[in-house]
């Protein structure tokens, strides 16, 4: 199997444009992520910038800075956003020390949602 950043390569396309959201392209966030109310708000926006980061460069190592300044946060609550998604399953952390960025693995995984409907009033809901 080829990995997604060589089949990329090999279709890109140069676009004409000085509009910057065509120039800057799009990133696709799973619906499972959005819907997810377990995981809040800022946790999907940096799941999220991961799969930009990795989308448009085949691997995800930003620094927690780097994610800081884009996201407009401190890095502290970017530290515990990350923890939040790794807690969740949603991503995996290689800490490589010695000043150098963690590697991120971001994991697609959809899980069985829970009817959290009280019995009493599942019959009244189903279609």
């Amino acid at each position: 199997m080829q990995p997604i950043g060589e089949i990329i390569r090999e279709r890109n396309i140069k676009l004409d444009t000085q509009n910057p959201v065509a120039r800057d392209g799009f990133t696709q966030v799973p619906n499972f992520i959005l819907r997810d109310s377990g995981i809040s708000v800022g946790a999907k926006v940096v799941y999220s910038m991961f799969l930009s980061y990795a989308w448009h460069n085949d691997s995800c190592f930003p620094g927690q800075e780097r994610l800081a300044q884009d996201m407009g946060l401190t890095r502290a609550r970017v530290t515990q956003l990350i923890a939040e998604l790794d807690r969740a399953g949603l991503i995996s952390i290689q800490r490589r020390g010695q000043g150098k960025t963690n590697l991120y693995t971001v994991h697609f995984q959809v899980k069985q949602a829970v009817d959290k409907t009280p019995r009493s009033k599942q019959a009244y809901f189903k279609k």
